[in-house]
């Protein structure tokens, strides 16, 4: 979907009857967890040498072509086949072909299902491509958190967020607060 739920995948029309605002207060800070919890990812050495903590926030960096997305959608298909979680994908100024590889590859991994089996889906992707306006790529991360609270929320599932690229969000949040001082 973009970043205003419209579908992009022409797949059809996504029913809801439920729409939240991107915009919103976080939760008080006496409904957060405090206990700390290790997620079991399934990738060895990442639960062994590093491992990330639920509900915590990681960063994978790296030069092009090192493995990054290959990580991602590893960390995608093991929490969706091993732990039945739901994971949410906002592409942040992708290009369109990334982003095509992306689903594809999540079709092809049973991640994404089609058709009659559209609902066992464990992951929903949004994107704000290269091609789309600033302030659509600025909030392409909100639309995707606001994703991932609903699953989370609504749906009482355990929701990894991926946000790709914080380079390419934070120069177009600069890009979009340089045009309003001007």
């Amino acid at each position: 979907m973009n970043v205003i739920g419209e579908p992009i995948d022409e797949r059809g029309e996504i029913k809801t009857d439920h729409y939240l605002p991107i915009h919103r207060e976080a939760p008080a800070f006496v409904e957060q967890a405090t206990e700390q919890q290790i997620l079991v990812t399934g990738i060895k050495v990442v639960d062994l040498l590093a491992p990330y903590q639920r509900g915590g926030k990681i960063g994978l960096f790296g030069g092009a072509g090192v493995g990054k997305t290959v990580l991602i959608m590893e960390l995608i298909n093991n929490v969706a086949k091993a732990h039945g979680g739901f994971s949410v994908f906002a592409g942040v100024g992708e290009r369109t072909r990334e982003g095509n590889d992306l689903y594809r590859e999540m079709i092809e991994s049973g991640v994404i299902k089609l058709g009659d089996k559209q609902s066992e889906s464990k992951c929903a992707l949004v994107y704000g491509q290269m091609n789309e306006p600033p302030g659509a790529r600025a909030r392409v991360g909100l639309t995707g958190l606001t994703v991932a609270e609903h699953f989370r929320d609504a749906e009482g599932q355990d929701v990894l967020l991926f946000i790709d690229n914080i380079f390419r969000f934070t120069q177009v949040s600069f890009n979009c607060l340089g045009s309003r001082l001007t």
